[in-house]
């Protein structure tokens, strides 16, 4: 039996190309606003690109919906969705995240030679064994667009990646999960990776 995903839809993100991805490494797929719909999922996503303060203000009410459901049901959030689930983030100011995983989100400071936002192909190191990475080898190359990271603690990062520094590319705290790059952009390996969500994390 196929598993229940739910995407949340809050008006962030592209959700049908992270729904297509989801829908190849084999779940069944709603796109949702619905908090009982989100409750009785077998595992939740939290996509999103954009501004961490619109997404915020975009989620609204839907937000502690988020944080009930992830008491007990297995969440991901991607790119902005990741940087959602953390305590806070300076960009355009400070503002409250969903406070599900330690840290803060922080711009990148600028590097002669470097560009911002951190775009395209980069490695990801296990810093860390989690089911959610079984099956891929040290150094797989993801896709990501971002110019803020997440600045998590040891325990919570799964994941590093360099770019102007070392930084958390993938989280966890309990059943939430947080990815900064986007599997749905990934080819084989971020595919790999959403079938270890929904069969091995859910």
């Amino acid at each position: 039996m196929k598993k229940k995903i739910v995407i949340i839809d809050y008006g962030v993100g592209n959700l049908r190309s992270v729904l297509r991805g989801l829908e190849r490494a084999g779940a069944a797929v709603t796109i949702t606003a619905d908090p009982e719909t989100i409750a009785s999922a077998d595992g939740i996503v939290l996509p999103g690109v954009g501004a961490f303060r619109d997404g915020m203000e975009m989620l609204g009410g839907l937000g502690e919906t988020v944080r009930t459901a992830a008491r007990g049901t297995p969440l991901i959030g991607i790119c902005l969705g990741m940087q959602m689930l953390m305590d806070r983030s300076e960009e355009h100011g400070i503002h409250r995240g969903l406070g599900l995983v330690p840290g803060d989100v922080k711009r990148f400071a600028p590097v002669a030679g470097e560009k911002v936002p951190h775009m395209g192909w980069n490695t990801i190191r296990f810093e860390g064994q989690d089911p959610l990475f079984e099956g891929l080898r040290e150094e797989e190359y993801v896709y990501f667009v971002h110019s803020y990271y997440a600045a998590a603690a040891p325990e919570h990062t799964l994941t590093s990646t360099p770019y102007i520094r070392p930084f958390a590319s993938s989280v966890k705290c309990g059943l939430t999960y947080g990815v900064q790059f986007h599997p749905e952009k990934s080819g084989a390996v971020g595919l790999k990776i959403l079938e270890n969500f929904i069969e091995r994390v859910c």
